[in-house]
């Protein structure tokens, strides 16, 4: 789309606040991470005559809006790399202490692939998807040993390590070396949405990505997405979630009883403890051998538990 087609197209609903819920995308492909609830501050009308314009609004309410996150104070890569590892599907407030507290304990990619696998998920306790934890701890480990202890400023390098998929990789990229990749998260997509498909629903990312594009601010795309970021947070809560219009909208199933609860439970108490006999643990989870046991299995699988007869330890 020419972007002087902006301003004959499109309107633009502001409203002055921030926060939100992050789902992210570069390319057609989701991701997902969460953010907490904004307050509901008064709004206005606005138009979006062109790109210019657009990034001038979006501009204007960060900087009266910003949130004071401690990833932001930083443009180190490894420092950028852990912050977007725990963003994924977890709400940025329980994001802030845990990244406060796991960059202290490993503050650099060295200190944290020389780390045990017991270390590390002790201290990302409480953020939940433990795969991410061993998967960064992976990615710490080949970072050492393929790039010298220097994370790869180029997006086939960045994918070929465990953990960095096209949207985090993206993210490094923009966030880390300020540059001018093109992606969508959920709060960029509720932006988009919102400004510029009012009276649609079923809006494929396809759509929005070449308004992204056209819209960009190249000069510092670090700003810019972090702008959008902010915005998009604040729309999830000011005026519902324009993302339920999005073709790539899905509900978040149910966590109380599900597979991954069980691993979560069985990861704390492991952690930090002894071999433990299956048939204890099984009492303690309150669960039959036969939940248990296919969970123990993946979590073998995945390397995370090792079992020798009926016990089982971190490995």
């Amino acid at each position: 789309m020419n972007p002087a087609c902006l301003a004959t197209r499109y309107a633009c609903s502001f409203s002055c606040a921030p926060r939100g819920t992050r789902k992210e995308a570069i390319s057609g492909t989701t991701y997902h991470k969460s953010g907490g609830k904004p307050a509901k501050p008064a709004s206005y009308e606005m138009t979006v005559p062109t790109p210019e314009s657009f990034q001038n609004r979006i501009l204007s309410f960060y900087h009266s809006h910003r949130r004071d996150l401690p990833w932001r104070d930083t443009a180190d890569p490894y420092r950028i790399l852990v912050s977007e590892i725990m963003l994924q599907q977890t709400q940025v407030d329980r994001v802030k202490e845990k990244y406060t507290w796991f960059t202290a304990r490993f503050p650099d990619i060295g200190s944290l692939a020389q780390a045990t696998i017991e270390e590390v998920l002790s201290e990302w306790q409480g953020l939940g998807y433990n795969r991410r934890a061993l998967a960064l701890k992976k990615a710490a480990v080949e970072i050492v040993e393929r790039f010298g202890g220097v994370l790869p400023d180029n997006e086939k390098s960045l994918r070929s390590l465990p953990a960095i998929g096209p949207y985090t990789a993206a993210a490094i990229l923009a966030f880390a070396f300020n540059r001018p990749v093109v992606m969508i998260e959920t709060n960029i997509r509720r932006v988009f949405i919102h400004c510029f498909f009012k009276d649609r629903t079923g809006v494929a990312d396809r759509e929005i990505l070449p308004l992204i594009e056209e819209t960009l601010g190249r000069e510092n795309p670090r700003e810019w997405y972090n702008a959008l970021m902010d915005y998009g947070w604040h729309l999830g809560s000011a005026i519902g979630n324009p993302n339920r219009r999005s073709r790539h909208y899905q509900r978040q199933a149910p966590f109380e009883g599900s597979n991954r609860q069980i691993r979560g439970k069985i990861i704390r108490l492991l952690v930090g403890g002894a071999d433990t006999v299956i048939e204890d643990l099984c009492m303690t989870l309150d669960l039959p051998a036969s939940a248990v046991g296919p969970v123990l299995s993946q979590l073998e699988d995945e390397g995370f538990i090792a079992r020798e007869g009926n016990r089982v330890r971190i490995a």
